[in-house]
């Protein structure tokens, strides 16, 4: 959370807490650390086949290079796999490991197909549950609270479904099996469209319910925060920083629900069309 020197001078310099709980949200060019800001590499847009594209480094991708990082740190040297039994922060990271493994992988793929995909359900549980906590880190920000970051993780668990569904089904076993069995040949047309919307709704789902659930409690938090620089009352601060802190605790649970929430759908999703009658 911000130091109130931190939210005072922020708000002198912008027009409302409006102003201040999108700067904090959104992407940035830059990455404020106290009262420097570092401005980050900005690169010249590159045409690609057609398409825009703009490599420059902005404050979430910094996030996501930071988060990336601490995974390796993390397994590399508190995950250690030649011990058979480990001990202290290895025994808690093997916990997360096995109840992805065991109670969301294997649960919803079967044995077989759990273990061939447990690592990446692992790199997506521990992926989004970093970016969520770094949210709640002062000086760090929250990448899944941007919706490029959330859609490139769906895009990987579609991607995965289609690709995984056709090696077992084969590429007409597949789309064939998406529509019903029973269904009249001239309705079928109809529901093979409708099932493909819906097989790429749920996908889209999956991009917005992390991407607003952890804007949602941001600018909950940051709003509670702003109240007493707002009415400039030291009789609303003890409520202000009362109800952020609450807000604070469940963004902290809220961080593990929505990654535990995510690697299921995505385990759930693949399961399904690696399943006959998908």
């Amino acid at each position: 959370m911000a130091s109130a020197e931190a939210v005072a001078d922020t708000l002198a310099h912008q027009e409302s807490i409006g102003d201040w709980i999108q700067h904090h949200i959104t992407n940035q060019p830059e990455w404020n650390v106290f009262e420097y800001h570092w401005h980050l590499p900005h690169f010249e847009p590159v045409n690609i086949l057609g398409m825009t594209v703009d490599f420059s480094v902005t404050k979430h991708v910094l996030m996501i290079w930071f988060s990336a990082l601490f995974i390796i740190v993390l397994f590399k040297f508190g995950y250690n796999l030649k011990k058979k039994i480990p001990g202290g922060l290895g025994a808690l990271i093997e916990i997360f490991v096995l109840y992805v493994r065991d109670e969301i992988a294997i649960k919803s793929m079967g044995k077989k197909e759990g273990h061939y995909f447990t690592p990446l359900l692992v790199s997506f549980f521990f992926f989004v549950l970093m970016n969520n906590l770094m949210g709640l880190v002062p000086l760090f920000t929250a990448a899944t609270g941007n919706i490029n970051v959330t859609a490139a993780l769906a895009i990987i668990t579609f991607a995965s479904t289609q690709i995984y569904g056709i090696k077992v089904h084969g590429l007409l076993g597949y789309y064939k099996g998406l529509v019903p069995p029973g269904v009249p040949l001239l309705l079928w047309p109809l529901m093979f469209v409708i099932e493909i919307m819906g097989l790429i709704a749920k996908h889209v789902a999956l991009t917005i319910r992390l991407f607003a659930n952890m804007v949602a409690g941001h600018v909950s938090l940051f709003a509670f925060l702003g109240l007493t620089i707002i009415l400039k009352s030291i009789y609303v601060a003890p409520a202000s920083v009362g109800f952020a802190i609450f807000i604070y605790f469940i963004e902290i649970l809220v961080a593990f629900i929505q990654a535990y929430i995510f690697t299921l759908l995505s385990a759930i999703f693949i399961g399904m069309s690696l399943s006959e009658g998908h």
